[in-house]
């Protein structure tokens, strides 16, 4: 399939997904792929066949929501939004937690895929602040809608390429080198469930101190799921909670019941409504 035709398809049927093209943009290489070879599995001619079966077998659009997920993901991505996690977000939410009265800061990792978000926070936890806060731990959250991938997360066992940016202390401490994978040893694994949920349907039992929905929601979604995923999302947080999207990514417009914390990181504070 040649990539216009590709490309039309896509804003053909983004939409009917609630989706939007440009989130798509400059990934949809690895999406038509996976659509031709849909289409080679159905014995259909070309994207044109295509459409006309999405027309008349209407739970096609289910396997077609699938092959439109993207999952890129890494332990430290984005590196500087960690150390400020690090420095800042995590400190904040530990002196909150002290003062109400837990020992627990709570946090959801949306869109998990793998697990490398979600295990990066338990490590900048266990590194960088559990010595100055020994009286508080930390527990994740990680939803997934992809089953293949929270089993991935559930084993915790990695190639190089997605643990490289971590700092090499961290990676030999938490990790058990076989061959060419590094599997997260079990202290750091326990601080982690995974979940196989939809953001755009629901979200795990709250309340959370801090929620992660990056490169994803505001990302691919259209506007208005957009908006249905950051009410969920509210609902979730605790008062003064923190939201963090990609660092890349902007909330709908209009917003006002999230204000912007630290711009630059994509991190918004929970306002009082």
């Amino acid at each position: 399939m040649k990539d216009a035709k590709c490309i039309q398809f896509l804003q053909w049927a983004l939409p009917r997904l609630r989706m939007r093209w440009p989130g798509f943009r400059k990934v949809r290489r690895q999406v038509c792929k996976r659509i031709n070879r849909r289409i080679s599995e159905l014995r259909l001619n070309d994207v044109e066949s295509y459409r006309e079966y999405l027309q008349v077998h209407p739970d096609e659009w289910i396997y077609l929501d699938s092959l439109c997920r993207i999952s890129i993901s890494r332990f430290y991505r984005d590196k500087g939004v960690f150390d400020c996690i690090g420095d800042k977000v995590l400190p904040a939410l530990a002196q909150l937690t002290a003062n109400s009265g837990n020992n627990t800061i709570k946090c959801w990792s949306a869109g998990s895929a793998s697990g490398e978000e979600a295990y990066t926070i338990a490590l900048v936890w266990q590194f960088v602040l559990s010595l100055d806060y020994p009286d508080i731990g930390i527990h994740i959250t990680g939803t997934e809608v992809d089953n293949n991938l929270l089993g991935r997360a559930e084993r915790a066992c990695y190639l190089q390429s997605s643990v490289k940016d971590l700092p090499e202390k961290w990676l030999s401490q938490a990790f058990n080198r076989t061959g060419k994978q590094y599997c997260l040893y079990p202290e750091f694994r326990e601080k982690v469930n995974f979940i196989s949920q939809d953001i755009r349907l629901a979200a795990p039992d709250g309340p959370f101190h801090i929620v992660l929905c990056r490169n994803l929601a505001f990302t691919y979604f259209d506007i208005s799921l957009q908006k249905e995923v950051l009410g969920r999302i509210f609902d979730s947080l605790l008062n003064e909670g923190i939201l963090v999207i990609g660092i890349h990514e902007l909330l709908p417009g209009g917003i006002t019941y999230f204000r912007p914390w630290i711009s630059n990181m994509g991190i918004y504070r929970k306002a009082f409504v």
